[in-house]
């Protein structure tokens, strides 16, 4: 069944052209493609490469059989409103996969969170980094980076050096992940993949559910079915 067709149509507008997206659209310049090891420029588009890249800590279940892509910026509102969405998805799951893309299009301040959050995976504390930038209201300060991920036990000057000791693997994370976005078409946070499904926006607890779905009959090589078929 098309993924259209199963979402609710009294929807706003917005999210059922982001639904539309997810049935649409996958890997790969081909935008109805599956996922495809891609070669010379497209190797920023691999399946290794958007849902296995060894710099980025995995959340959820490891040995899940369905990756969730989440590109995200820590001032970015819409991000900090739907991550927990998200997180509640993937924990009643199971089998999900969780990888975050930090993508900080939204000032200094996010590139210098993002950094140090991805220093604080040294330390075994980057998901807790993580939960707590997402938490934080407002914009953020270098003070304001620094004080929310004290309070979430990360040792911020283990985390500095850590950053200075790491920066060129750091930075590489960073510009992977800002090409991939770029090549995807994405527009801004927060954007996601579901196993092969591109969804350049949001969805609710149930869409995602359904995406989830979706993508394992895909993964199975059932693909998504047109309604009525």
């Amino acid at each position: 069944m098309n993924l259209a067709a199963r979402y609710p149509f009294g929807l706003a507008a917005v999210t059922l052209t982001m639904a539309l997206a997810v049935t649409l659209l996958a890997f790969g310049p081909a935008q109805t493609a599956p996922v495809q090891e891609q070669s010379t420029a497209a190797d920023v588009l691999s399946k290794d490469a958007v849902l296995r890249d060894a710099e980025i800590p995995v959340l959820g279940n490891p040995k899940g059989d369905i990756t969730i892509v989440e590109y995200f910026d820590y001032q970015c509102p819409y991000c900090k409103k739907i991550s927990p969405v998200v997180e509640q998805v993937v924990r009643e799951d199971g089998k999900v996969r969780r990888v975050l893309k930090d993508w900080p299009i939204l000032g200094e301040p996010s590139g210098y969170a993002a950094r140090l959050v991805l220093a604080a995976k040294y330390q075994n504390k980057y998901e807790p980094a993580h939960r707590a930038l997402m938490s934080r209201v407002g914009r953020l300060t270098e003070s304001a980076i620094e004080e929310t991920l004290t309070q979430a036990g990360v040792d911020v000057a283990r985390a500095k050096t850590d950053l200075a000791a790491n920066k060129a693997a750091i930075d590489g994370v960073l510009k992977r992940n800002n090409a991939q976005a770029e090549a995807f078409g994405f527009h801004g946070t927060p954007a996601f993949v579901v196993g092969t499904f591109r969804v350049p926006g949001g969805l609710t607890a149930e869409q995602f559910k359904l995406a989830i779905a979706d993508a394992r009959k895909a993964a199975k090589g059932d693909g998504v079915k047109p309604k009525g078929k």
